[in-house]
């Protein structure tokens, strides 16, 4: 629960947006010609400032809350993730479990967060996109519902940290995309950078003690999903007019959780569907997969809205930086929680291959 407080704390810090202005306060009299009207909005900026400017060394605490949260909720969400299926899957008396449903379940829970954002008094204004904006949006959002949907095949299928260590490589299948998919010229900085990712994969492969080719497969299709997502989002962003309509960072991931969502149930009903009544009754009466799967589906939720917070609010290089070290904590972490071993040939794999993914990320 305290890493739930961090998060929700830090997405308030990170993203204040104010309501639309209302009309001054007037005493008795009413304004006067020589007491200028000042908004709410208009005071609420200035104390703003006056914090900023107040701030030791000028440390923007906000930013750093957004960080906190990002990698709390990431670690967390990983953990409850792995241990929802898990006790799924012990309840089934099966190995596979319902990777699908809990997915699912876990985009819905931060799809009724974000609605409950629009529907609070004064919590997030609404954007003003129109059906054709959403229909833009809808094949970046599927693509994201496909990422995470795969991820947690991966993890149900084999260990989280050989997961965490084949999606580092996610930029190698962004490179090859960009170029035969996008037209995007990639430096030869970049596809020298590109040799240890692929090399530290492989080694970190060999070191699983527990390898599972379908393991390798989910992580690599989400790797393809995630890739896809990147090159549509940035032509979507490109859009005449849709930032402003969008709104705010909070919403554009809100639309993107809220279609993702509704693109997932088609594809549930087609595969686990039968099994839903199953999963419910559980859902219902174990308490290690009820828990997990809620406080997952929020911690996905508020991670990735943060995630996207810091990447708005600081360099490129800034964000490599931390989101190699992010996957670092995460890997470690919870191989640690969960009493994954990591042995020395998959150590130095996830070495080369993440410090290859920094290199590639700061390659010109």
């Amino acid at each position: 629960m305290r890493a739930l407080i961090v998060l929700l704390a830090a997405t308030a810090a990170a993203e204040t947006l104010a309501p639309p202005a209302r009309p001054a306060l007037r005493f008795r009299g009413g304004a006067t010609s020589a007491q200028p009207i000042v908004s709410a909005r208009n005071v609420r900026g200035e104390k703003k400032a006056e914090l900023v400017a107040a701030a030791p060394l000028g440390i923007d605490f906000g930013l750093l809350a957004c960080f906190a949260g990002w990698y709390l909720g990431n670690y967390y969400y990983t953990l409850n993730n792995k241990l929802a299926l898990k006790a799924a899957a012990k309840a089934v008396g099966n190995d596979v479990g319902f990777p699908l449903t809990i997915g699912f379940m876990q985009m819905l829970v931060g799809s009724l967060y974000a609605l409950f954002l629009w529907l609070a008094p004064d919590a997030r204004a609404l954007p003003k996109i129109t059906p054709a904006d959403l229909l833009k949006i809808l094949p970046v959002a599927a693509c994201a519902a496909g990422a995470h949907v795969s991820s947690i095949f991966s993890m149900n299928l084999g260990a989280v940290s050989f997961s965490q260590i084949v999606k580092a490589a996610e930029p190698a299948f962004a490179a090859l995309l960009g170029v035969t998919l996008y037209g995007k010229p990639i430096s030869k900085a970049k596809w020298l950078c590109l040799i240890p990712v692929i090399g530290g994969v492989c080694l970190a492969s060999l070191g699983e003690l527990d390898f599972s080719v379908l393991a390798l497969l989910a992580a690599c299709v989400a790797n393809l999903f995630a890739a896809f997502r990147s090159n549509e989002n940035k032509k979507l962003m490109d859009t005449a007019g849709l930032k402003d309509r969008i709104g705010s960072t909070g919403n554009q991931f809100a639309i993107s959780t809220l279609l993702g969502t509704l693109s997932l149930f088609p594809i549930l009903l087609l595969t686990e569907g039968s099994k839903f009544g199953e999963f419910w009754k559980i859902f219902n009466t174990v308490p290690a997969v009820r828990n997990n799967v809620l406080t997952s589906g929020l911690y996905f939720y508020l991670y990735n809205e943060l995630s996207t917070i810091t990447i708005k609010k600081t360099s490129a290089t800034t964000q490599s930086v931390a989101n190699t070290a992010k996957r670092v904590i995460v890997i470690v972490g919870v191989a640690i929680a969960l009493g994954e071993q990591l042995k020395p040939m998959k150590l130095i794999g996830c070495t080369i291959g993440i410090g290859g993914v920094l290199l590639y990320s700061l390659a010109k």
